[in-house]
């Protein structure tokens, strides 16, 4: 990864996946506020601007020492409506954990099922990652739509396995191993 600039992925005629620039943090700053982000996931509130800045730079240098992957999804010449990538990366064991968010404007059109097949295929192929793992709360059913719709297969439930807002919650384990069909074929 650390050789290569981090690539931008075309997922339909005016939706792509590219690198977060740093004209991109009103879209960190917008997520902080959503409800349904910050039920679900942790893009801090109350973030400024700058803070949002930094946090893009950081990507950038999580990219470079191979130990994450993260892209907007936005409308071609728009700003960000949502993000994807990977964490926790272990490219000599061959996993990573997929991540994601969409703000409202982007929500219900498939969008980041199809940018997490994308991003899925891309780690296997060109990585060469062997096992993708995907995790949400068991009462988010949207995030497991996405999850199923991207060929994550359901693989159990860790109990009390993540810290929400609201207190702990169980969280269904989804993954994908090389090898597995992809949706669609």
């Amino acid at each position: 990864m650390s050789r290569i600039a981090q690539p931008v992925f075309r997922l339909t005629e005016n939706v792509e996946l590219r690198p977060w620039r740093p004209d991109d943090a009103q879209t960190l700053v917008d997520a902080g506020l959503d409800p349904d982000i910050q039920q679900w996931s942790r893009p801090g509130r109350d973030v400024s601007p700058e803070d949002a800045r930094a946090k893009i730079g950081r990507w950038g240098e999580r990219w470079a020492s191979e130990q994450a992957a993260i892209w907007a999804v936005a409308r071609l010449g728009e700003r960000p409506m949502g993000l994807i990538g990977w964490g926790d990366i272990d490219l000599k064991g061959g996993s990573a954990e997929i991540l994601y968010w969409m703000l409202p404007t982007g929500r219900g059109g498939g969008v980041m099922a199809a940018a997490a097949v994308c991003l899925s295929r891309w780690a296997m192929d060109d990585l060469g990652l062997h096992r993708l793992r995907l995790t949400h709360s068991v009462a988010n059913p949207a995030s497991c739509r996405v999850a199923t719709k991207a060929g994550f297969a359901l693989e159990g439930t860790m109990r009390g396995a993540l810290l929400h807002a609201d207190g702990w919650h169980d969280e269904h384990l989804h993954a994908r191993i090389r090898g597995d069909g992809w949706p669609g074929e």
